[in-house]
C-alpha cells in the first residue's frame, strides 16, 4: 500500500441539502404583510410629501428581501445539482444579496441628499396622511415580527429576517414620532431628520449585506470561524502529525466548506483518523469536509524519485 493516499468525505450531492427548520408559514406571511405595506408606504410618501415614509419605505424594501430571500434560499437548497453545477444554484443568493445591498446604498445617498435640501428648505407635509400610514406600519412591523419570532429562535436563516423586521418596526416609531411632531409643533423639519435616521439604518444594513456577500464570493473565512483554533484542533487528533493548506469558506449561508491536508504516517490508521476529525469540525458547525491523508507532505514527497 503506498504511503500517500487521499481521503475526503463524499461529495456535496451524498450530504443533505440545508433546510429550514420551522418558519417557513410566518416568513411567508411576514413577506405578504410587508410587501403589501411597501407599496402602500410608498404611495403615501408621495402622496403626503414626506420623505420619512419614503426613507422608511427604503428599509422595508430591504426587509421584503430578507424575506424573500429566505424562502428564495429554503426552495433553492431542494434544487439537484448538476454535472455542470455540482453545488447547483446556492450562489444566486449572494450575487442578488450583493445587488440588493449596493442598490440599497445608492438609494440611501439619494434621500440623505433630498434631506439636506429640506433641511435647507422645508417642504409642507400632509401630516395626516403621514400619520396614518406611519402608525399602519408600526402595527404591520409589529405582526410581522410576531411571526417570526418564534422561528427566530431555531432558524439562523428566519432570525436573519426578523432583525430586519424588528429594525423596520424600530423606524415606524420614528416615523410616527416625526408625523406627530410636524402635526402639533409645525415642526416640518422632523421630517428630513427623520428621513437621516431611517437611512442610518438602511446604510447600516445594506453595507453589512454587501460586506458579507462579498466576503462569502472572495471564500473568506467565516467571521465566526477562528483557523487556528481549527488547526489546533485537527493536530489534537490521535495519530495526526501535522495540518497544513488548511482552508476554511462559506459556500451560501449556513453552508461552511473546509479541505486540508494531514500527515498520518500509518495507512491503516487512516479511515479512523478521518472519521475523528470529521466529528471534530462538526463540532465546530463545519459539515462540508474534503481531508486527504497523507504519508508525508506532497512537498517531501516532491523530492522523492519516482
Amino acid at each position: 500500500m503506498s504511503p500517500s493516499r487521499a481521503n475526503t468525505q463524499p461529495s456535496y450531492d451524498d450530504c443533505p441539502a440545508p433546510r429550514q427548520r420551522g418558519g417557513s408559514r410566518g416568513l411567508r406571511g411576514a413577506l405578504v404583510l410587508t410587501a403589501l405595506f411597501l407599496v402602500a408606504e410608498v404611495v403615501g410618501g408621495f402622496v403626503s410629501n414626506s420623505l420619512t415614509l419614503l426613507a422608511d419605505a427604503g428599509h422595508m424594501l430591504t426587509d421584503v428581501g430578507a424575506l424573500a430571500f429566505s424562502l428564495f434560499v429554503a426552495w433553492l437548497a431542494r434544487q439537484p445539482s448538476t454535472p455542470q453545477k455540482t453545488y447547483g444554484y446556492l450562489r444566486w443568493e449572494i450575487l442578488a444579496a450583493l445587488l440588493n445591498g449596493a442598490t440599497l446604498l445608492a438609494i440611501s445617498v439619494a434621500i440623505v441628499w433630498e434631506a439636506v435640501l429640506r433641511l435647507r428648505a422645508p417642504e409642507p407635509v400632509q401630516t395626516g396622511i403621514m400619520l396614518a400610514v406611519a402608525a399602519t406600519g408600526l402595527v404591520v412591523n409589529a405582526v410581522a415580527a410576531r411571526l417570526l419570532h418564534q422561528g427566530a429562535e431555531h432558524s439562523l436563516n428566519v432570525r436573519g429576517a426578523y432583525l430586519h423586521v424588528v429594525g423596520d418596526l424600530l423606524g415606524s416609531v420614528a416615523a410616527v414620532v416625526a408625523a406627530l411632531l410636524a402635526r402639533f409643533q409645525g415642526w416640518t423639519i422632523a421630517d428630513p431628520i427623520a428621513s437621516v435616521v431611517m437611512t442610518v439604518l438602511i446604510v447600516r444594513g445594506s453595507w453589512r449585506l454587501v460586506k458579507e456577500s462579498v466576503d462569502v464570493l472572495l471564500e473568506a473565512t467565516p467571521a465566526h470561524i477562528d483557523v487556528p483554533v481549527v488547526r489546533r484542533a485537527l493536530e489534537a487528533v490521535g495519530d495526526v502529525e501535522s495540518v497544513h493548506d488548511l482552508h476554511v469558506w462559506t459556500l451560501t449561508s449556513g453552508v461552511v466548506a473546509m479541505s486540508a491536508h494531514a500527515v498520518v504516517h500509518d495507512p491503516a490508521r487512516h479511515q479512523g483518523v478521518l472519521e475523528a476529525m470529521t466529528r471534530t469540525l462538526a463540532e465546530q458547525g463545519i459539515h462540508h469536509v474534503t481531508i486527504q491523508l497523507e504519508g508525508r507532505t506532497l512537498d517531501e514527497c516532491a523530492h522523492v524519485p519516482a
